[in-house]
């Protein structure tokens, strides 16, 4: 049976088992991109999310999602600084930062890795805003769209694929979401 994952806020991850927290394959000294003139046909990546993925483009000392390489999972340390606020509350927005310069923490990611996130299909677009959701059901494949996210595609058989093994709740423990693991 299919649940729908939509989203109060941004995304979130619970690393259930993440092979770089142990392998220290994790990646922060890079800046997302920012638009550099008029002849940047890329636009300047203004939020990053938990769960979502990017590209670690060391050649042109960015982050971004259309360099060379693997894809790798965001996955910030949280800061909230009111107790009103927790998970759900913390997205890297380029506003918030010296010069609209993020610097993400991003995991490299290994086939059998599993965790628990929301963060599927859209952009948060706000703490108290409600995501437009995908319908997901326990087998599903996933693979990470040109923005980043995780989107629903049983027919992908290449590349970068993760396997929903459960649906659950997010680290919140009011929201919906998906474990899932890493099978190619």
């Amino acid at each position: 049976m299919a649940t729908t994952i939509s989203r109060k806020g941004y995304g979130q991850v619970e690393p259930n088992h993440l092979s770089a927290q142990r392998n220290g394959k994790i990646y922060a000294q890079l800046p997302a991109h920012i638009k550099k003139g008029d002849n940047d046909a890329v636009a300047t990546i203004a939020q990053l999310e938990n769960g979502q993925f990017a590209k670690y483009d060391y050649a042109n000392k960015e982050v971004n999602f259309s360099g060379d390489g693997e894809w790798l999972l965001v996955y910030n340390e949280v800061k909230v600084y009111d107790e009103r606020d927790s998970y759900k509350d913390f997205a890297m927005i380029n506003t918030n930062y010296v010069n609209g310069e993020i610097y993400p923490r991003l995991f490299k990611t290994d086939i059998g890795d599993i965790f628990t996130t929301n963060c599927i299909k859209t952009a948060g677009t706000g703490k108290d805003a409600i995501s437009a959701g995908e319908d997901v059901s326990v087998g599903d494949k996933l693979k990470v769209s040109a923005t980043g996210y995780l989107t629903v595609d049983n027919s992908v058989s290449t590349g970068m694929i993760w396997k929903v093994v459960d649906i659950t709740t997010c680290p919140d423990a009011e929201q919906p979401a998906v474990k899932i693991q890493r099978i190619n």
